[in-house]
């Protein structure tokens, strides 16, 4: 049996530290974070608050015309109980005209180019508010490769990056996210009626169980076959986790030197600390 359940007092305790921490360490004293009104956006964005303060967290609010009015409510939920300073971009008159280049655009196509635009305006408003950028993708995607690159996944930093989709909803009971937020089907809302679930095949609690074997358990995909699950599944999810690697990390640098960054020049002893 696999057991998912975290201690949520001392993963607060974890995570809020870990975000005062780095955000100060490079110099700020501020946190700028997209919030969609979904259950990833509003932790860390909580999280954010109860390290940082509400006054030095900014929170945007990103909607594209076909963003559903629950997404801008959900996260209006989030603003209005925690007191956060915020503002709300409509990113359609950005996204439309490369949009309008093709007629024939897929919906996987518009959702890259909404994610990317939001990270556009992300950053520019993290210069604005002098804030660093908070990022909102949880262990589940991150492994899955759920989320689109230089998209939602970038950010400075991620509080919730080693939380499973159904770890994540723990610490969001604890830290008190509105239900609304915690019980709704997770959904990027990049299209009408898109969920995370419908789109992946799976659910996030049968994924979950199952990563938690191959990845924090190191179990091979014959022993995760043996404790039941089915055989085409953890092929598919193996194939996904290795299929996007290259998410996981910083483009390869093709070396020529003795000290070529990502290889050598590592660690900030790098630099004679």
């Amino acid at each position: 049996m696999v057991d998912l359940t975290i201690n949520t007092d001392v993963a607060h305790q974890i995570l809020t530290g870990f975000i005062k921490s780095e955000v100060t360490r490079v110099g700020y004293s501020r946190a700028v974070i997209n919030l969609s009104g979904g259950l990833d956006s509003a932790i860390s964005c909580v999280l954010a608050v109860n390290a940082l303060g509400a006054e030095n967290v900014f929170a945007l609010r990103l909607p594209y015309r076909t963003s559903s009015q629950d997404s801008l409510d959900h996260a209006q939920l989030i603003i209005d109980q925690f007191k956060i300073p915020n503002e709300t971009i409509d990113i359609s008159d950005m996204v439309d005209p490369l949009i309008k280049r093709d007629p024939n655009i897929s919906n996987l196509r518009k959702g890259n180019i909404m994610a990317r635009v939001r990270m556009i305006a992300l950053y520019d408003q993290s210069e604005v508010f002098k804030g660093l950028p908070i990022g909102t993708s949880n262990k589940t995607e991150i492994l899955l490769g759920y989320s689109t690159l230089w998209g939602d996944m970038a950010s400075a930093i991620n509080p919730i990056g080693d939380l499973y989709k159904t770890q994540a909803r723990q610490l969001a009971r604890s830290i008190n996210v509105p239900a609304p937020i915690i019980d709704k089907p997770p959904s990027a809302d990049l299209w009408e009626g898109q969920t995370d679930e419908n789109e992946l095949g799976f659910t996030y609690d049968e994924v979950d169980k199952l990563l938690y074997l191959l990845v924090d358990q190191r179990y091979s995909p014959q022993e995760c076959i043996e404790e039941g699950f089915n055989e085409k599944f953890v092929t598919a999810v193996i194939t996904r986790i290795r299929r996007n690697q290259f998410k996981r990390m910083m483009p390869p640098i093709a070396k020529l030197s003795n000290r070529t960054i990502g290889y050598d020049f590592l660690y900030l002893r790098d630099w004679g600390t």
